[in-house]
């Protein structure tokens, strides 16, 4: 009878065993998880479970037995909520825009990792050292309601119309990715932080007020509630899908054309993440072929590798989208060093 419980009790053992490792933060049980905790910006994840994210996170787990904790926000959020549990890390992988994945870097959150297929990434979308890598690339843009406006908006002088007051709204600089890159355009458009905060200050009559999430205004610009907000092409794009009346435009300066810039998600490993063999195999699964052909027919994005090329019926409306729109690249490193600068010049020039 005796030799009849033994496999039994040696199984609790070993569970009990586990459990209390767990509880005293012991490595070796919790890297055994078959778990992985993602931070991200939103914007990858569908509002009815038929995102890019979705669809990935559903197949990793089918592969590999390991299950996606899911944690969302905006890119700015994501990384002070890493900084904040420093002494006890709970995210192995971490995906904002930039310039937030160079401040995650800056503050000591990223461990270098490349991932397999890194090297089909071209070189402004990851960064030298291996601590990033974009996994879909994404370009900024802002959104109109196409129902209530019968002609898109063209320039951001436009929005100064009174028409807009109140039926206008941009996400938070220095908290979203998307609001950061308000500022970040209006600064290349305008030529300098000084016409640009001018112009900010004088936008601010229309300007319903922040918002620490971008993907929150594309449903009140669906429903008319607001007229216009900013956005990125591949959350706009995706959400178009379930919200008809959203448009997407790229405001140009008066006499000029429009302009947009590149908005990669990118994705790190976590430093001290508790299950960091699970982001390493997470991370090498979003840049693998077949997810990667995802990104435009499930995501409404555009491919981080180079090699891949898409032809689904959304890809080829998505390289419709920035026909004539003029394509710069913004200097991260140095966004990253004055992040705080402009902020405070957006904060002072809005009185937000």
């Amino acid at each position: 009878m005796h030799s009849h419980l033994k496999p039994i009790a040696a199984v609790t053992g070993s569970l009990v065993l586990a459990a209390s490792l767990t509880a005293c933060g012991g490595s070796s049980a919790a890297s055994d998880e078959k778990v992985v905790t993602v931070y991200s910006a939103d914007g990858l994840k569908g509002e009815n479970g038929d995102g890019w994210y979705d669809q990935i996170f559903k197949d990793f787990e089918k592969e590999t037995g390991i299950k996606v904790k899911y944690v969302e926000g905006g890119s700015g959020e994501m990384v002070q909520r890493a900084v904040r549990e420093k002494s006890n890390t709970q995210a192995d992988v971490i995906v904002t825009l930039p310039p937030f994945i160079q401040q995650a870097d800056s503050k000591g959150l990223l461990q270098a990792y490349e991932p397999q297929g890194a090297d089909k990434v071209n070189g402004a979308d990851k960064s030298g050292d291996g601590k990033w890598t974009s996994v879909v690339n994404n370009y900024f843009g802002f959104i109109y309601n196409k129902k209530e406006l019968t002609a898109a908006p063209t320039t951001w002088e436009q929005l100064l119309d009174p028409k807009y007051k109140d039926k206008l709204q941009y996400s938070t600089p220095g908290v979203a990715g998307d609001g950061t890159a308000v500022v970040i355009k209006a600064i290349h458009d305008f030529g300098g932080k000084e016409p640009a905060m001018a112009y900010l200050k004088k936008l601010q009559a229309n300007n319903v007020g922040p918002s620490s999430s971008t993907s929150k205004l594309a449903p009140k610009v669906d429903k008319g509630e607001i007229l216009v907000a900013n956005g990125d092409v591949q959350m706009n794009f995706a959400q178009s899908k379930s919200m008809p009346n959203l448009g997407i435009w790229f405001p140009a300066k008066d006499g000029g054309k429009p302009t947009t810039f590149a908005l990669p998600y990118a994705a790190g490993l976590v430093n001290k993440a508790p299950h960091s063999e699970n982001g390493r195999k997470l991370l090498d699964f979003m840049l693998t072929e077949k997810a990667q052909k995802q990104v435009s027919a499930v995501g409404g994005g555009f491919s981080a590798r180079s090699d891949v090329k898409a032809t689904d019926a959304n890809a080829i409306e998505l390289v419709k989208l920035l026909e004539g729109v003029e394509i710069f690249e913004p200097d991260w490193q140095e966004i990253d060093k004055n992040l705080a600068s402009y902020v405070d010049a957006w904060k002072s020039a809005t009185g937000s």
